[in-house]
């Protein structure tokens, strides 16, 4: 179980990356990134017609973070409340009595 939780934090950090990607290379309503490397303000780093393409995808990548980032709440909320359980002990003694 804790591999799956490990190998699925990594998948999200990656997917927070490639968002973070995505949203960078789009074409803004001023210059933009694009700018700043040179370009001119008509050039698309991948074509023409990639600016419905890139929001489409960027709105497929933002769904799909905001999905993991709740079940890996839910999935650590629900590993805190393991270990709590498993350390607390059923009674406590008090050793004067």
């Amino acid at each position: 179980m804790t591999f799956l939780f490990y190998t699925f934090l990594f998948i999200f950090l990656l997917l927070s990356i490639v968002l973070c990607f995505v949203i960078l290379i789009q074409e803004a309503k001023s210059l933009g990134l694009g700018a700043s490397f040179g370009g001119d303000s008509s050039d698309s780093l991948f074509g023409t017609s990639t600016a419905e393409v890139l929001k489409r995808f960027t709105a497929y990548v933002a769904g799909a973070f905001l999905i993991g980032a709740l079940v890996l709440s839910l999935w650590c909320s629900a590993l805190g409340r393991a270990q709590e359980s498993a350390s607390v002990p059923f009674a406590i003694e008090n050793p004067e009595s």
